[in-house]
């Protein structure tokens, strides 16, 4: 059986989570991580060397990073379904799962640790601001996107709406103001309606 190592409230984690409950594959959950610990601890920092969440473990396999865990599993356990066997069309799958990481999940953390996470009265308002529009314009490129596909994967869901997927749950109900982006709202919606995302990420924001 598949063993996932990371606390639940994490957004990382959730994104391995809600492709296993996509998946129905059985698997295991230890807590780890935040107030649970595990991490520092030296058996599980030969699992993963930099002592962060997810960690996954299949058989021999031992795998960290929270996209390369939905890959993996997209692609071992989740073809057609999740992962594209069209190497062109899971390419741009690939590429937003990518952009989640390296352009929005900087700013986005600002503001999350900031209205999730940090008490009223001390939290750096200017600071989160500049986070807020910074955010607001990178989904304007992900509204533009989904005026012309249902999905980041395209015609259909899969493993490139995983990452944004589990960020736009706290974007959309987190207390901040938001531009108006109706084709990400329309999308987030749909995301709404499957029940393995209702499972993984729709829990309450800690």
């Amino acid at each position: 059986m598949l063993k996932l190592w990371g606390r639940t409230n994490s957004t990382n984690v959730k994104k391995a989570l809600w492709c296993l409950e996509e998946l129905g594959v059985p698997y295991s959950r230890v807590d780890a991580g935040g107030a649970f610990g595990i991490v520092g601890e030296p058996g599980y920092a030969e699992k993963n060397p930099n002592r962060l969440v997810p960690c996954l473990e299949d058989g021999e396999l031992v795998l960290w990073e929270s996209n390369a865990i939905v890959r993996y599993l997209a692609a071992q356990y989740g073809e057609p379904a999740l992962w594209n066997p069209d190497p062109r069309q899971r390419a741009e799958a690939d590429k937003w799962m990518d952009w989640a990481t390296s352009s929005l999940a900087a700013p986005f953390r600002v503001v999350f640790w900031s209205m999730v996470r940090t008490p009223a009265e001390q939290r750096d308002m200017a600071a989160v601001e500049v986070a807020l529009a910074e955010c607001g314009k990178l989904l304007a490129i992900v509204d533009r996107a989904l005026a012309e596909q249902p999905y980041l994967s395209g015609a259909s869901f899969g493993m490139g709406d995983i990452p944004l997927g589990c960020f736009a749950y706290a974007w959309f109900e987190m207390p901040i103001e938001r531009p108006e982006l109706p084709h990400l709202q329309a999308w987030y919606q749909r995301l709404q309606e499957r029940p393995a995302y209702q499972r993984a990420v729709m829990i309450p924001l800690t």
